[in-house]
């Protein structure tokens, strides 16, 4: 049994309330599919805490600090040259942030294990590919993507968590809010991707963290409440990070 986080976006108050959520359910495997930082007033906390997970898969916004942020909107781009400043100046010791620095830089677009392949944006592009419930309409999109597909895939990006599947009837795609499938989905011969959802920002109406636990052929979709006042105050607290940036979480958007 693993637990399958994404999305932390430096939001430290969510990421310790999916941790202990975890860690009632004795569960000791955690995979995270990226975008630890940006967005949010706690990267090096959470860059600290996400180096105790199993796996941990490369996103577009820890690229973004890294190396440059490609393609981001303005707030975006504001806040991952601030969080690349945390990184660069804490007052910690130069062992400390270079063991941060190094850890983003390592990690892999990827990773594939017995039919499972985990990745950030998509099987097509792993780092930048959205992948929306809308798009089970765009068939060449989509036949394009399982088509890299060997059994099931998870991924993130969206911050929307549901199931995309191949149609039982014809050629077509469906999807699967949680809610439509009361949070639990089970894998069977179909080709599946799964979306986590996000946990430091959800972007479905709903400002509760998101993620996943695999049991077995058994996919459940956790929800978990956090201080999210506390979260919205720090970032509010901080200039270079747009007030937006809180205010969206209430609204889970």
């Amino acid at each position: 049994m693993k637990a399958i986080i994404s999305d932390i976006h430096s939001n430290l108050e969510a990421l310790q309330a999916v941790l202990a959520d975890i860690e009632k359910q004795n569960i000791t495997e955690i995979y995270c599919l990226g975008d630890i930082i940006g967005y949010g007033p706690n990267p090096r906390e959470c860059i600290d805490l996400a180096m105790k997970c199993n796996l941990v898969i490369l996103g577009n916004h820890d690229q973004g600090a890294v190396f440059d942020p490609d393609g981001f909107n303005p707030p975006a781009e504001r806040a991952i040259f601030w969080t690349r400043a945390q990184l660069e100046t804490s007052g910690e010791d130069h062992s400390k942030r270079e063991k941060r620095w190094e850890f983003l830089a390592e990690r892999p677009r990827t990773f594939a294990e017995d039919g499972y392949l985990f990745v950030h944006g998509s099987a097509r592009n792993p780092l930048n590919e959205y992948v929306f419930p809308e798009d089970i309409y765009n068939q060449r999109k989509m036949d394009r993507i399982f088509a890299l597909i060997d059994k099931y895939c998870f991924q993130g990006h969206t911050h929307v968590p549901g199931v995309f599947m191949e149609s039982l009837q014809d050629d077509t795609y469906i999807f699967q809010s949680p809610e439509e499938i009361d949070s639990v989905h089970k894998l069977d011969e179909h080709k599946t991707m799964i979306n986590v959802g996000s946990v430091g920002q959800p972007r479905d109406s709903n400002w509760r963290a998101c993620y996943v636990v695999l049991d077995g052929n058994q996919v459940k979709f956790r929800r978990v409440e956090y201080d999210i006042d506390k979260t919205v105050q720090k970032i509010h607290d901080i200039p270079d990070l747009d007030n937006f940036l809180g205010d969206r979480l209430r609204d889970g958007r």
